[in-house]
């Protein structure tokens, strides 16, 4: 059975690649070692990106160094965690856990006209599942990109911006690619994961739900900074038994999320493969394959607000802790809130 060791959440005889940074000092890549122990990268490479683009040597690189137990004093619960990789392309999923689409397919005000007359709830979502089940079969994930400013360290602070009132978190399993390509198959695709990281995909729901136009979406406004806490690390995927992992978040101490990343109506390979007929893949490309049931519409309405704690891990991943705060205004005003004409 695997052991998770308390100081990093890390499988033991696993590891993790970051980007860290001691008393404000410069940012460098280091190794985490399941024990909390650390080594500075930097003398070989300059950041996490560098490690990337030169994967498969800088794995046995660090799978020997790690082997070692590498030489230094530094100590994982010492430093400061920044994102795992400072600018890489964003990939993020939608729509793509069963039970959480099948979910909002029943109770989502937009939806109803597709219920039939006298369909109770229970009748509706059975129905609504048979169609996230036709479409994992038949049709094609669900991708739009992202921007590097929106991410954030493993532990620093949710920052409430002064537009929307319904700040939601939606906790997920990322994905790093070390390669690139073009048209791959999902079995190609799975050959350019490097490993995985967590990844919190805040949003503030108001802001990106547009009823003024009829595309319906404004998926700027996901972005907000520090809207995407990523990290602590990435692990390795020979690290990783992706099925054993679930998703948890806790606010406050309640537990919100609680599902198991094996519901994913698309695989992250999928997802690669169909990214790669629209986009180059990149070494460092993130992918954030969606959030399970529990976010916060799931909770009658229990948005985010200054003095939460939100509480995250993953199995193999370690973990996340970030406190709730508000943006400051500094005198200034915003022009644009939401948008509540309709057609």
């Amino acid at each position: 059975m695997t052991q998770f060791n308390p100081a990093t959440g890390l499988a033991d005889g696993s590891f993790g690649v970051g980007t860290y940074r001691v008393s404000g000092g410069a940012a460098f890549p280091g190794l985490v070692l399941a024990n909390g122990s650390m080594v500075d990268l930097s003398n070989r490479y300059r950041d996490t990106h560098a490690i990337l683009d030169d994967w498969e040597p800088a794995l046995a690189w660090l799978a020997d160094l790690a082997a070692t137990g590498g030489d230094s004093d530094l100590r994982f619960a010492d430093v400061e965690c920044l994102p795992v990789l400072a600018h890489p392309n964003l990939l993020g999923a939608g729509s793509n856990y069963r039970q959480h689409v099948a979910e909002m397919m029943t109770h989502n005000k937009f939806n109803q006209q597709d219920r039939q007359p006298g369909e109770n709830d229970a009748a509706f979502f059975a129905r609504n599942l048979a169609e996230v089940d036709r479409r994992a079969r038949e049709g094609m994930p669900f991708l739009w990109t992202g921007l590097h400013s929106s991410l954030s360290g493993a532990n620093d602070d949710i920052v409430l911006p002064l537009i929307g009132q319904n700040p939601d978190w939606e906790l997920e399993l990322g994905v790093v690619v070390s390669g690139t390509g073009r048209y791959l198959s999902p079995e190609e695709a799975e050959s350019l994961i490097a490993g995985y990281v967590i990844v919190n995909d805040l949003g503030t729901v108001d802001e990106f739900r547009r009823v003024d136009i009829k595309f319906g979406y404004d998926w700027i406004s996901k972005h907000q900074p520090n809207f995407k806490p990523f990290g602590p690390f990435l692990v390795p995927r020979q690290f990783v038994d992706r099925d054993r992992i679930r998703i948890r978040l806790r606010l406050n101490g309640e537990t919100m999320q609680d599902w198991p990343v094996t519901d994913m109506i698309f695989s992250p390979e999928q997802m690669l493969s169909y990214a790669s007929e629209r986009v180059r893949l990149m070494p460092g490309d993130l992918l954030i394959t969606g959030s399970p049931p529990g976010n916060a519409g799931s909770h009658g309405g229990r948005w985010l607000k200054p003095g939460d704690v939100v509480e995250s891990e993953l199995e193999f991943l370690g973990r996340q802790c970030n406190r709730v705060v508000a943006e400051e205004a500094g005198g200034r005003s915003t022009r644009f809130g939401p948008f509540l004409t309709s057609w």
